[in-house]
């Protein structure tokens, strides 16, 4: 199976489900929930669970659709950035280019998408790294992490109300900023762990052309298809 066959990733599993039976002892289970708050993006839930020494306790966490993060890299070694403000902490950030997905979309179409409105580049090979948990206290969001290479530029899509900036930096620079804590955005501190890897050799990527065959298995011809209509509709 490829890399970028990530759907069963997506998919949510009963509290429990994934713990092995040696672990079964830390399970926490369901007994009822409340929806706190209902947003155009993000839902509030309030569960009271049953704790392992039959107890009980009140979760509070964040429901999120999940995202995509891209580590989009030059031949030359220099990777693509972005800087933009983010108003929860009053700050402009550097970041790898990512979006959210949408109901239904597959990841690698989301990463092709983010990078293309984002930046205006598309990449002629793609490799999934793996899933990241951003915020497993509170949060359901799940990002995954997908790397591009053989970059070419082209104009940027951004939404009317999208302000941000592309930037390059050699992977040196980043890594000194991750250290000295210019760098704080935690899916761009994890994607550098996995570039610093990646170009030492000690990880290895399975690098595909998602022209002969895409995500999921699905054809290249409709994720040509979804592309097109996605610039038809910023023109």
């Amino acid at each position: 199976m490829s890399d970028f066959h990530t759907a069963e990733k997506l998919q949510q599993t009963a509290p429990g489900a994934d713990a092995a039976p040696h672990e079964s002892h830390l399970v926490e289970h369901l007994m009822g929930s409340e929806r706190v708050l209902d947003g155009s993006f993000l839902q509030v839930l309030r569960d009271t669970v049953r704790l392992p020494h039959g107890g009980q306790a009140t979760r509070e966490y964040v429901v999120h659709p999940g995202a995509v993060v891209v580590v989009p890299m030059f031949d030359d070694g220099r990777v693509l950035l972005e800087r933009q403000y983010r108003y929860p902490v009053g700050r402009v950030m550097t970041e790898f280019p990512a979006g959210k997905l949408d109901a239904g979309e597959d990841p690698l179409v989301c990463g092709q998408r983010e990078l293309l409105e984002e930046t205006g580049y598309t990449a002629r090979e793609w490799a999934y790294a793996g899933p990241m948990h951003l915020a497993i206290a509170y949060s359901t969001e799940v990002i995954h992490v997908y790397f591009a290479r053989g970059l070419q530029a082209g104009p940027r899509q951004l939404d009317a109300d999208e302000f941000l900036d592309v930037c390059t930096m050699n992977a040196t620079d980043l890594l000194t900023g991750c250290r000295s804590g210019a760098v704080t955005d935690a899916k761009t501190l994890t994607c550098c762990l996995w570039l610093q890897n990646v170009q030492s050799g000690a990880w290895a990527l399975d690098w595909q052309r998602p022209s002969l065959e895409g995500a999921c298995g699905v054809e290249w011809n409709q994720q040509e298809i979804e592309l097109e209509r996605l610039l038809i509709k910023r023109l």
